[in-house]
């Protein structure tokens, strides 16, 4: 059976029966104690609206540049209860979803995006050992999978891919189908492209945690449970609303992810996508050895509709991807984070892959929102005036690229002229995806023919068609 069989058996379904349906990371005991609501008029220099990475780490860098800066930050939920929290630990250096994304949306750029992504990720590194965060950072690389089901024009690509990073000096490796399962046994690898330097592996609650804990003590005041309503241009400055109190602000920072955008001329350049993962019970050393994975990279299938994968600290797999479901009128709720048959065909695809681990169990499911663009990459923009900025657009890759999304985004609030807001990336905004009901109609009739090119190998008429004009749409 191959990969992209979704057939499932009851096996499969054995396998995810007695899991919990809440995100692995969030669920132990090292979670900070929750911060006050907001139930007063607060003044102050800056507000970020969002408590996620880039919302802490535009608090933060905000803190360093300007110690004296006043920040307030406010949260609607808990401090990295959305996409921070629940998402596989992927730290990729890359900007822009991968080198081929880069040359087709930012052909001029190419060169100074990679090594504004490199040094981001140095100094994401640089930070975490400053403050002693500990939250399992590991610099392994990432492996891009070739497998078995995989049309050949995927290997093509991948090669492709291999060259065009060789040449812009990154450490990369090409492995052959036996190099390949000498890294990681499975039956159905055929090769991959081993990135060695440019991905790490963290756990993302810890992270997050650390991050609120060092913006609160270079003195920015947090609120949780404090859902900003509404932006008023006040003088020189700008009201934030929110249900018992208000902000008063100098300037305004939006890190919202995929949540509804405060500024409505935002709201079409984003499309909530739903991706779920799980995650299995430790595994006993018996199990390691039959897989081997020595090196603990973090993987990925060279597909349209791809999974990613990783060990944690404890030897459990972290297994996700395939799935990514639009919901009518970008609908944002915590009732989507459930989605069983994903987790049903999730399974599958699992002991295809790693058909030596027949017997596992899952002990967590879960799933979220991912804040999509066009063009896969974060995007920028100012509002009021030049009082409110914006980062969002992330698409999955936002672990390590949230901090470049934070500072670029104070270079933009505060007039600061750098390298990374000359860019093409930064001073140009993706399509904006078209209203409903075209927007649902379009992304479906997209899934189905990314999976129609999975099965076959043939990019159809539509594909070709997003491709002509800049949307190159992958899962």
């Amino acid at each position: 059976m191959s990969i992209d069989d979704n057939t499932v058996d009851q096996f499969h379904l054995d396998a995810i029966a007695d899991a919990e349906h809440v995100p692995y990371w969030l669920d132990g005991a090292d979670a900070p104690e929750t911060n006050p609501t907001l139930v007063r008029t607060e003044s102050c220099d800056l507000c970020v609206i969002g408590g996620g990475y880039t919302g802490l780490w535009t608090a933060i860098i905000a803190k360093e540049r300007d110690p004296s800066r006043d920040v307030v930050l406010i949260e609607a939920h808990a401090i990295g209860s959305a996409a921070s929290g629940r998402n596989g630990g992927f730290m990729d250096a890359s900007l822009t979803h991968g080198i081929s994304n880069a040359f087709r949306h930012f052909p001029d750029d190419v060169e100074v995006l990679e090594e504004l992504g490199m040094r981001n990720l140095d100094e994401i590194e640089t930070t975490l050992r400053r403050y002693g965060i500990e939250c399992d950072y590991q610099r392994t690389g990432v492996i891009e999978v070739v497998a078995q089901s995989h049309p050949g024009s995927y290997e093509k690509e991948l090669h492709d891919e291999y060259a065009l990073m060789e040449r812009l000096g990154h450490e990369v490796t090409w492995l052959d189908q036996e190099q390949m399962r000498a890294e990681v046994a499975s039956p159905t690898y055929t090769g991959g492209l081993w990135d060695r330097n440019g991905s790490a592996l963290v756990d993302p609650a810890r992270l997050v945690w650390g991050l609120k804990a060092v913006a609160e003590r270079l003195g920015v005041r947090i609120y949780e449970d404090t859902k900003a309503t509404e932006l008023e241009r006040d003088g020189i400055g700008v009201i934030v609303a929110t249900p018992l109190g208000n902000v008063r602000a100098g300037r305004v920072a939006l890190a919202t992810n995929a949540f509804k955008p405060l500024l409505k001329r935002i709201s079409n350049y984003i499309a909530p996508v739903y991706d779920y993962c799980m995650i299995t019970e430790p595994l006993t050393d018996e199990q390691m050895a039959s897989i081997g994975w020595a090196n603990r990279q973090g993987l990925s299938d060279n597909a349209n509709q791809f999974h990613y994968y990783r060990l944690t600290s404890d030897n459990r797999i972290l297994w996700g991807g395939y799935d990514a479901i639009y919901y009518w009128g970008g609908k944002v709720s915590s009732e989507l984070e459930s989605r069983p048959e994903s987790w049903a065909t999730l399974s599958a695809h699992f002991f295809q892959t790693f058909p030596q681990l027949r017997g596992v169990q899952f002990s967590h499911m879960w799933g979220g929102a991912i804040d999509t663009s066009s063009r896969f990459t974060v995007f920028w923009g100012r509002a009021l005036g030049g009082r409110v900025s914006y980062a969002l657009g992330y698409t999955g890759l936002g672990v390590a690229a949230s901090r470049f999304g934070a500072a670029t985004m104070l270079d933009l609030l505060y007039g600061r002229r750098s390298v990374a807001t000359q860019t093409s990336l930064v001073r140009e905004k993706p399509w904006p995806f078209p209203p409903e009901p075209f927007r649902f109609l379009g992304i479906q009739a997209t899934r189905w023919s990314l999976d129609r090119e999975d099965r076959t190998g043939r990019r159809n008429l539509w594909l070709r068609g997003l491709d002509r004009v800049g949307l190159g749409f992958d899962s």
